[in-house]
């Protein structure tokens, strides 16, 4: 297994490098290649972690963990393959070269620091990954180089930067609650840090968690620090729109974890859970309402993103076992959902040749596999049955009454259908409402429909069984993060 850990955090550079050297034709192969087999050394992990966390050198995994990687490298996989057809229309355009040179360069990096970040074993270089996942990001959103694409990464950055400046204040505060036990010396590793848990100063710790949650709060999406959201994933090229709605805001949210870990640890779960309540709630009511109203797609599907991350906070906020491996299942699904939920959208965009709700039309009619993958898509983050978000919210719900939490599991469930209705009233307008003067039937390419039905199967076997070792994998991961204590 240490060899495993070692391919996960080396292998996607493998692309980077020949995107570097010029080669487009073998970074996009090995874009593909890396990141299918990416996954599947994700999936090998399954059965070791359940046993107990694995380690070499710096690199850790363990159940919570490998959830993340899970729907880092399944996204890896499915944009990677996606981009083949993305790109295809463009190869002829003046400087094409020199955008897929770059596109794959930053695409593979992307992937890279995104598989780090659950992989690294520290407070300290969990930050570094998060802040690299950042860098990169940015140039990947303005690589479209138009104004407003310029815009949003600007903007991305200045907040990002100040959340992630937030989140050093956090990690310095956890080190010298650290260092009061462990001496000066200690290196903010997650297992000396947990054991040491309960005699960890209250103060610093509950400093620490608080600006842990504004400060990587930022790279969720949570209110009130959500405002790059919207525009970063609206002008990001269609891949790593993808990404960054179901990779790097769920990455970021893990580093919360692992904040939550201690917090729980040294001053009992009542004020981390209550803080991320706060945090869900208000995130969730804003991305209902803004969803109602929306006109572009892509923030559309933004606003669902942050909607998603609030879940996540309310399911852990929530505190029963059974609420927790809702959120762990949520991560993964929501992972496979957002991605064909984008996908979708950039073949219905470059169809139609508009991010507009409003103008576009007959969507069902000119788009014969897309438009009822999208479809399935939107219902998905919808938590209809049958598909993975559906159990997970079933029991995130479900182990909020369990444990006496009826006020905030029923605003949950009233907001999710808010959310519901604004996603539903504008996909059914886009592919229902017959059009003036429709594009030509028929798709641009088979390599941007095959991920969207390779998602659909995830989503699908998600919400139906979940097979065992995954399940284990759950429960596993619900122990780790203290469930039910």
């Amino acid at each position: 297994m240490p060899l495993v850990l070692l391919l996960l955090v080396t292998l996607p550079l493998t692309p980077a490098l020949a995107a570097i050297a010029g080669q487009t034709r073998l970074s996009e192969g090995l874009s593909l290649v890396v990141g299918v087999a990416s996954l599947g050394l994700g999936i090998l992990l399954i059965h070791a972690v359940v046993r107990g966390p694995v380690q070499f050198g710096f690199l850790r995994a363990d159940a919570v963990s490998v959830v993340f990687l899970l729907g880092t490298t399944f996204l890896y996989a499915a944009a990677a393959a996606y981009s083949i057809g993305y790109l295809k229309s463009e190869q002829d355009s003046a400087g094409f070269s020199r955008y897929a040179r770059r596109f794959y360069l930053g695409l593979n990096l992307f992937a890279w620091s995104m598989m780090c970040a659950p992989l690294v074993n520290g407070l300290a270089l969990l930050w570094i990954a998060v802040e690299i996942t950042t860098v990169v990001s940015a140039l990947l959103v303005a690589l479209d180089n138009t104004d407003r694409a310029a815009e949003a990464a600007w903007k991305y950055v200045l907040l990002a930067s100040a959340g992630l400046g937030i989140a050093l204040l956090a990690t310095i505060v956890m080190y010298y609650a650290g260092s009061t036990v462990l001496g000066s010396s200690y290196d903010l590793a997650f297992a000396p840090l947990l054991a040491a848990g309960a005699k960890l100063p209250h103060t610093a710790v509950q400093l620490a968690f608080m600006l842990a949650v504004v400060g990587f709060g930022t790279k969720v999406g949570l209110f009130p620090v959500h405002t790059w959201l919207p525009d970063a994933h609206s002008e990001a090229p269609t891949p790593v729109s993808a990404m960054l709605s179901g990779s790097l805001l769920a990455v970021s949210f893990y580093a919360v974890l692992r904040y939550y870990q201690v917090a729980s640890t040294t001053l009992g779960s009542s004020f981390p859970r209550m803080v991320l309540l706060v945090f869900g709630v208000l995130s969730l009511l804003l991305a209902a309402l803004y969803l109602l109203e929306q006109r572009d797609l892509k923030r559309l599907l933004a606003y669902s993103s942050v909607e998603h991350m609030g879940i996540l906070a309310i399911g852990i906020g929530l505190g029963a076992p059974l609420a927790i491996a809702g959120v762990l299942l949520h991560v993964i699904a929501h992972a496979a959902a957002k991605g064909n939920a984008f996908f979708g959208a950039g073949v219905l965009m470059r169809k139609y040749g508009t991010k507009d709700t409003s103008t576009i039309r007959s969507g069902l009619d000119t788009l014969p596999w897309t438009a009822p993958l999208f479809l399935l898509a939107v219902l998905a983050l919808s938590a209809m049955p049958p598909f993975g978000l559906f159990r997970s919210e079933f029991q995130i719900v479900a182990g909020g009454l369990a444990a006496a939490h009826n006020t905030v599991t029923v605003v949950l469930v009233v907001l999710v259908t808010v959310a519901f209705l604004g996603l539903s009233v504008a996909t059914t307008r886009m592919l229902f409402v017959p059009g003036a003067d429709p594009p030509t039937r028929g798709e641009p390419s088979a390599w941007m429909v095959a991920p969207m039905l390779a998602g659909l199967v995830v989503l699908i076997v998600l919400g139906i069984h979940p097979p065992t070792d995954f399940a284990d994998l759950l429960a596993r991961g619900v122990a780790e993060l203290g469930g039910g204590r």
